[in-house]
């Protein structure tokens, strides 16, 4: 995994701390640098909306179909309000799309002064999540460990970590606190009720945690743009985003190697050759220098992962193609 010693000192700057994470006991000093980059200057948007682009949007449909399931997206370009979506209004489940809000809810709670960024958190055994959920926290450290909240973020974003995300869960207090949060910054239709371990005990329960994606869009607009966190909070969790793991033939699938996308994806298992969800949503700076924020999600396809991947991956391109010039 890589560690972003440059943002974590400027997020512990602001956190007032230095962290150990437990592999590395080097103490990152806190320094005094202006945030640069991609993610670090809110962009302003247009006051009025203009209309969905039409021919876009039956690009998208016509990817769609090789899904031969339902196909949700919803993107639009910051700079611009140019947009387009596809079943944008439709609730998909959001599998790990969810870790962004859950992450953003603890940075919420760390600028409250609830939590500090280089606090030791203990995982124990019995933050594990079962067996056939991802999880290198628990695959690394079978006795447990422990580590800086910031850490857990990352293996949340970042590498998609089951055990992370339940933890990140437990010291907030339970899922209705990212709900709570969720609520009060204007985010509606998406729905945050349970923890990993709860999914894997019931195929039904993955679908009560869902979203559509207008409001995933919705949510990466106030992570990139909003006023409900600190900017360098925002901007941590989009560096993760950017140096995610998971997905790489998702929304980077036929976009350049070097293209900044800061994304999360959000994959279920399958039942009785039903997959219900292959999501990806992210930030994705332009060819041209502006900012598209996007939300693609694929629920209950009988299709292969080969072929749910490109869709995501053709829908991403689509829109670079006609937004970047």
């Amino acid at each position: 995994m890589k560690y972003l010693f440059l943002v974590m000192a400027l997020f512990l700057s602001a956190c007032g701390g230095a962290a150990t994470n437990e592999t590395n006991q080097n103490q990152v000093a806190p320094i005094d640098v202006p945030i640069t980059g991609p993610a670090a200057t809110p962009i302003a948007t247009p006051a009025v909306k203009p209309p969905a682009d039409v021919e876009l949007e039956k690009q998208f449909a016509e990817i769609a179909k090789d899904a031969k399931g339902k196909v949700g997206v919803a993107a639009v370009v910051l700079e611009t309000g140019e947009n387009a979506s596809l079943n944008g209004g439709e609730k998909f489940a959001m599998q790990s799309v969810y870790k962004v809000p859950i992450s953003m809810a603890v940075m919420k709670q760390v600028d409250a002064g609830k939590f500090k960024s280089d606090q030791e958190i203990e995982i124990t055994k019995e933050d594990f999540v079962l067996a056939g959920q991802g999880s290198l926290i628990r695959d690394e450290n079978p006795n447990g460990t422990k580590m800086p909240l910031w850490h857990v973020i990352e293996y949340a974003i970042g590498e998609s970590d089951g055990t992370a995300s339940d933890v990140l869960l437990r010291i907030l207090g339970g899922a209705d606190e990212v709900q709570k949060y969720v609520d009060e910054i204007g985010v509606k239709d998406m729905t945050i009720k349970n923890t990993e371990k709860e999914f894997a005990k019931d195929w039904k329960t993955q679908y009560e945690n869902s979203s559509t994606p207008a409001a995933a869009v919705s949510l990466l607009i106030e992570l990139r743009n909003g006023v409900s966190l600190d900017k360098e909070r925002s901007k941590l969790i989009l560096d993760f985003m950017n140096e995610s793991r998971p997905g790489p033939n998702r929304l980077r699938g036929q976009l350049p190697e070097s293209a900044y996308v800061a994304h999360k994806t959000g994959t279920s298992g399958t039942q009785k050759g039903i997959t219900a969800a292959t999501n990806d949503i992210g930030v994705i700076a332009l060819p041209n220098g502006k900012f598209m924020v996007i939300a693609v999600f694929v629920g209950d396809s009988p299709a292969d992962e080969k072929t749910r991947e490109s869709v995501i991956a053709k829908i991403g391109k689509a829109a670079w193609d006609k937004w970047g010039k």
